[in-house]
């Protein structure tokens, strides 16, 4: 059975860091936390020693870029995030054994004695080198103070450091096109020192290690991600920048250069454990340095190089660590047909989920789990959310559940029933029963959440089924006896769900156990048990009173969601719309010739055989004017007339559709793209009075 296979007792979880520039958002839940804690939850289970560890990445570019926009000190940036994100998750139920941050003294130190290892052994190359500068700001750049076109995909808003589009590491040299976002400037070149990790010295370790040794059990989008950069030849890496927030390079001659945060990050997951050690009063060495700890990284697709390239050749380079047995990345999670993007705030924001859902945080982690990108990127939405909470969450495991917990009561007062004889569809039940903690634990040991997921909802579907066919409540008229066997049986499946759902629903895990009044001290409540065991919960146990598991999302909640994301949708419309590009000067007396007065329409028809044209009788105080006007698809000739307008009226005339037209009427766009009359029924002026 997959719980009994050989493998070591130790494993060190970790999950990426999170930059402090903003909350938490589904896309980082979908491809890292929920697949991570659910890794950490299993192997709980199976009796592990289990270490999950994370913190807030809390140096970088990003962190700078959010403090100049917010006129604040970066000190101020991460206290904030970093409290939203460790709060956030905590609330979600993300079973972190420490969750730190990267600005405490533990990882300053931690990361300044990795790099000084490193650079007394010899392993930096130190080089001068022309780097993008800012000659308004009068800095130079650093990997995300810089935005060009991509030289691979050519998206036109591309990081120094990364495309967003193609998910390519990019050095910011390599930009097209490249301009500052400090000041919009045009950089210039400029020579500066830095150091570098010779990346090429470790190709034939890589080669061996990756495309030798994992070929077989890396996914494949990590495995051909590496391939693809081992066969392009690795280059030198730079671990240190020009910038004025984080880590100060520990060397002399160094000064107002700081480590790379693409160094100091990673290494965050060893002072994580540090200090968690201190805490508990353990040593936190065997997690990182016994060979026999199984150490996974989970992170997203655009994290793939840095751990499983640049950080391996750090690890094997300082000599003292192991390298990770897997790194399972995900690709991204896309919001109602649209990428993610925390800039333009398209995203659902754990924080705001989690006020405005409250209690439903495990149907958020069954719809990214089902929705899971783990082998192309997938797509959120809230209707998906709505159904896969109501036909399934509700339907079937918590139909099953209430239907167990509530005939229990109605028939036994809540007391397990002592079964009578077994029939064959009970045996047969069982036996079905007894094999899914394999077929789960199959799943999850190969990095298969969804498939994981699912089969606890077919246990769920099992018990469902077996009710339904079996009818307790038709067949305790005549056979009790009978039904006590079928009420037995159905404990079992439900004691069962509260032990296997544990790591994808463990608030629903907890209230289950609540219901049948089970603890982490009760008899045979661990995942071999539920193979292993004939009986889960024993005859004559008390259970509690039956509650609902999960409650219906209904219509008018979830299009709150979409009008929320509809209004996002249209203020980023209104931001990145670009004015109309002015037009050629003209001179005052080209403007005075002009002749625009104030009108009202009096008549409006639409123009036979034709789509976008109203015919209106205009009074422009002068006469009563013919003006042909294409706004026929925004308005109907009922709803206009009597409306004061602004009339250019010494356009020359124009024969529209054997109509002449003798005049303008002056219109533009709102925000929504709408047209509106440019209406001066405020100004409280008559007809034919000029416009100035």
């Amino acid at each position: 059975m997959a719980q009994e296979q050989q493998r070591p007792a130790r494993y060190t979880i970790t999950s990426a860091l999170p930059y402090t520039n903003g909350p938490i958002h589904i896309g980082h839940l979908a491809g890292v936390y929920v697949p991570a804690d659910i890794y950490a939850r299993y192997l709980r289970l199976t009796g592990n020693d289990v270490l999950f560890v994370g913190g807030s990445d809390e140096h970088g570019v990003a962190i700078s870029m959010k403090a100049k926009k917010e006129g604040v000190a970066p000190q101020q940036i991460i206290d904030k995030y970093h409290g939203i994100i460790k709060k956030s998750f905590a609330d979600f139920g993300i079973s972190f054994d420490n969750y730190s941050r990267t600005s405490l003294p533990v990882h300053h130190k931690t990361a300044s004695d990795f790099f000084k290892k490193l650079y007394d052994k010899g392993d930096f190359l130190e080089e001068t080198t022309a780097q993008l500068y800012d000659p308004e700001a009068d800095q130079f750049l650093a990997d995300r103070f810089v935005i060009g076109t991509c030289p691979k995909c050519g998206h036109k808003e591309a990081y120094g450091d990364q495309c967003e589009n193609c998910g390519s590491s990019l050095n910011a040299t390599d930009l097209i096109d490249p301009k500052s976002t400090i000041s919009g400037a045009v950089p210039t070149l400029k020579e500066t020192k830095h150091w570098f990790l010779p990346l090429e010295r470790y190709e034939d370790f890589l080669k061996e290690w990756i495309l030798e040794g994992h070929k077989s059990d890396w996914k494949p989008n990590v495995y051909g991600q590496c391939k693809s950069w081992i066969d392009d030849g690795l280059k030198p890496r730079a671990v240190t920048r020009d910038l004025d927030w984080g880590i100060p390079v520990p060397l002399k001659g160094a000064e107002g250069k700081v480590l790379y945060v693409w160094f100091d990050a990673p290494i965050g997951y060893i002072s994580s454990t540090k200090e968690w050690a201190e805490r508990e009063g353990v040593d936190w060495k065997p997690y990182w340095m016994d060979k026999d700890t199984k150490l996974v990284h989970f992170i997203g697709k655009d994290n793939i190089v840095f751990h499983c390239i640049i950080f391996p050749s750090m690890l094997k380079a300082h000599g003292d660590f192991i390298l990770p047995d897997n790194v399972p990345a995900n690709e991204f999670l896309n919001l109602e047909g649209q990428k993610l993007s925390t800039s333009k705030n398209w995203a659902v924001w754990l924080h705001e989920y989690l006020e405005e859902f409250p209690n439903m945080q495990d149907v958020l982690r069954y719809t990214l789990t089902a929705n899971a990108p783990e082998t192309k990127d997938n797509d959120f939405t809230w209707k998906d959310f709505q159904a896969r909470n109501n036909n399934e969450l509700v339907a079937i495991f918590g139909n099953f559940i209430n239907r167990v917990a509530v005939l229990t009561h109605k028939y036994y007062d809540g007391v397990v029933p002592t079964p009578s004889s077994f029939g064959k569809v009970d045996l047969e039940t069982l036996d079905t029963l007894k094999k899914y903690p394999d077929i789960i634990s199959s799943s999850l040991e190969r990095y298969r959440f969804r498939e994981a997921g699912q089969e606890v909802m077919n246990l769920a579907r099992l018990g469902n089924k077996y009710l339904a066919d079996e009818e307790p409540w038709k067949v305790i008229k005549q056979d009790e006896d009978r039904v006590r066997t079928i009420m037995f049986t159905a404990l079992q499946i439900a004691s069962a769900l509260a032990i296997l759902c544990e790591p994808f629903l463990p608030f629903t895990s907890d209230k289950l156990k609540q219901i049948l009044n089970l603890s982490s001290t009760s008899p045979n409540n661990r995942w071999e048990d539920v193979a292993n065991e004939d009986i889960l919960i024993r005859a004559g146990h008390q259970i509690n009173q039956a509650e609902l598991l999960f409650s219906k999302v209904e219509d008018d909640a979830i299009q709150a969601q979409l009008d929320k994301l509809e209004a996002t949708k249209k203020a980023n419309e209104t931001m990145n719309k670009e004015a109309v590009a002015q037009k050629e000067t003209i001179t005052f007396e080209d403007f005075s010739k002009l002749d625009m007065r104030v009108g009202t329409i009096v008549e409006a028809e639409k123009m036979a055989k034709a789509k976008k044209l109203l015919v209106l009788k205009v009074d422009t105080g002068l006469d009563i004017r013919t003006i042909v006007s294409g706004i026929a698809e925004s308005f109907s000739p009922e709803e206009i007339v009597g409306k004061k307008v602004t009339v250019l009226v010494n356009l020359a005339p124009r024969t529209l559709r054997g109509v002449d037209s003798e005049g303008m009427i002056l219109m533009t766009e709102n925000a929504d793209g709408k047209l509106v009359f440019l209406n001066p029924d405020e100004a409280g002026v008559d007809n034919g009075e000029a416009i100035n």
